[in-house]
């Protein structure tokens, strides 16, 4: 199986920057490979939020992973902050696939790639629901080119 390669920062249409912390570093001194996913989840809701399409207290369309994958490519470690890059790959009915991008300060490609599905269900019967058009608009400005 051929590895692809890392892409680039140009690859996304956002970026924003997450912390490291002391805890997140394993015994091989470098971030273990599940802190990744919360960063990819940590990015994810963020944009949403900064954007003003989830409130996670009082929204009621809500979104749950349905599939999230890592490519890793070069360590990253405490203390340097992480800089991660999203676009969205594909909007359906009801679920959007996020791509990902983890790059230590000032890196032209990235340490790791990942992708994230979110299905947006109702938050109390959690079925599936479609994408409200707030998020459409919202999620289509960072569509990856």
């Amino acid at each position: 199986m051929s590895k692809r390669p890392p892409p680039n920062r140009d690859r996304f249409k956002h970026f924003n920057t997450v912390p490291t912390r002391w805890n997140d570093n394993d015994p091989y001194g470098h971030i273990n490979n599940a802190v990744y996913y919360f960063i990819f989840d940590t990015a994810v809701n963020t944009y949403l939020i900064e954007n003003q399409i989830l409130d996670i207290a009082k929204s009621q369309t809500i979104g749950l992973v349905a599939e999230t994958g890592c490519q890793f490519f070069a360590p990253l470690a405490y203390p340097d902050d992480i800089e991660v890059g999203l676009s969205v790959r594909s909007i359906g009915t009801s679920s959007v696939t996020y791509e990902l991008g983890l790059f230590a300060p000032n890196a032209a490609t990235a340490a790791a790639a990942g992708h994230f599905t979110h299905v947006y269900v109702d938050k109390d019967t959690r079925k599936p629901q479609a994408l409200p058009d707030n998020f459409r608009q919202v999620l289509s400005q960072i569509i990856a080119g």
